[in-house]
């Protein structure tokens, strides 16, 4: 009998589910409401800044944990965007392959094999694979529809002696929740009681409809204790550029820094040029962007309540996650995606992926919006097939 090469961490997961939508729905000719990214351009000055960069042959390595104006740019954005929130760039940054990367560097830097992460789910995918592979155990707790509220006593359980962190993201993928100040102290209050860290994704910040986004970093009793992830990617429409970075107290810094080199040494430095252009845009910048979401938002919301599907509308991100109802009577919403990324032709993420026990997303699908509107447009006259 042949050898089982796979390593027992990575026979704890799967492939990514929506990486493999993308895929089946490029075969199929669909049009791909699954995976997160956008179909339209980024800001020319992004591109500008990134071809002037190659020209000058900015093709070298950075420094590893991040070029110095890009730290600064950053450091800079933070403290206009944030009251109060002031950011070290030469002690407290760390510039890194995307947030994917910033993520798994920051729990190999701070968890050890025994120690206990929370995650509540529904999740976005990588986060349990992530404590997995960084050795600690994820354990898991429910945001409850349909408002995708936290249950204090279940939180409250959650935590233990062994608990080393909590995930955050917010704004939420897939829920589009964001989570209040309230939420943010309870966390706060858990994390202290218990010397806990908050790891928080916040890739979304600026996409928000309506509400108001904290930075948990700005909450008090976990500004130092929160490691806060961010990337290039959603905010100015560069999925593909892979330049992200965290940002945390001095000592964790060091050693997110130190996991950081040792795993892709550092991100594109051309592109990390483009990144100082893109902190140095103006504040009109974000309001624009955050319009024209919400116009998308209530277009795709519009054509899924119409087709049938149930759903709370999202207050950030760019995310619906519906209830499937009569259109999958059958509550198998593994099944149900793949079927109809063929005919009619729309691909979606089955919930069943954005949970540890898979029956609990069994009745619902994800849709994204961060497409141009004829595409949506285009989607929804796939949906109203449906």
């Amino acid at each position: 009998m042949a050898r089982n090469w796979a390593s027992k961490k990575a026979a704890t997961f799967e492939e990514s589910v929506i990486r493999e939508m993308s895929r089946l729905c490029a075969a199929s000719g669909g049009v791909n409401l699954a995976q997160g990214f956008p179909d339209f351009a980024c800001p020319q000055e992004l591109k500008d800044a990134a071809k002037a960069a190659i020209d000058d042959d900015v093709n070298q390595y950075a420094i590893t944990w991040g070029a110095k104006a890009f730290r600064d740019g950053i450091a800079a954005k933070v403290a206009a965007t944030y009251d109060g929130w002031t950011v070290d760039p030469e002690t407290e940054l760390c510039v890194t392959c995307g947030s994917t990367e910033a993520m798994i560097a920051t729990l190999l830097a701070t968890v050890d094999p025994g120690d206990e992460v929370i995650v509540f789910e529904p999740f976005y995918e990588n986060y349990g694979p992530d404590a997995v592979l960084s050795g600690a155990t994820p354990v898991y707790v429910t945001l409850h529809a349909p408002d995708w509220s936290i249950d204090e006593g279940e939180l409250r359980a959650a935590f233990s002696d062994r608990t080393r962190a909590i995930i955050v993201n917010t704004p939420h993928n897939p829920t589009g929740k964001v989570f209040t100040r309230a939420e943010l102290d309870l966390i706060s209050e858990l994390c202290q009681r218990h010397d806990a860290l908050c790891l928080t994704d916040e890739i979304y910040e600026h996409i928000v409809y309506d509400v108001e986004h904290v930075p948990p970093a700005t909450v008090p009793g976990l500004e130092d204790r929160t490691v806060t992830i961010n990337a290039l990617s959603k905010t100015y429409a560069v999925t593909g550029w892979r330049v992200g970075w965290s940002i945390a107290p001095a000592e964790i810094t060091s050693s997110i820094r130190k996991v950081h080199d040792f795993l892709t040494v550092g991100a594109a430095a051309p592109l990390q040029a483009a990144g100082a252009a893109a902190m140095a845009l103006p504040p009109s910048y974000y309001v624009e962007e955050a319009a024209s979401y919400r116009e998308r938002r209530d277009l795709l919301c519009s054509v899924l309540a119409d087709a049938g599907f149930s759903f709370r509308v999202p207050d950030g991100a760019y995310y619906v996650l519906c209830e499937t109802g009569d259109l999958d009577p059958g509550r198998d919403s593994s099944a149900y995606a793949r079927r109809i990324v063929v005919d009619p032709g729309i691909a979606a993420v089955p919930g069943t992926s954005f949970y540890a026990d898979p029956s609990m997303g069994a009745g619902q699908i994800r849709f994204a919006f961060p497409k141009k509107l004829e595409t949506l447009h285009a989607a929804a006259e796939r949906i109203a097939k449906l």
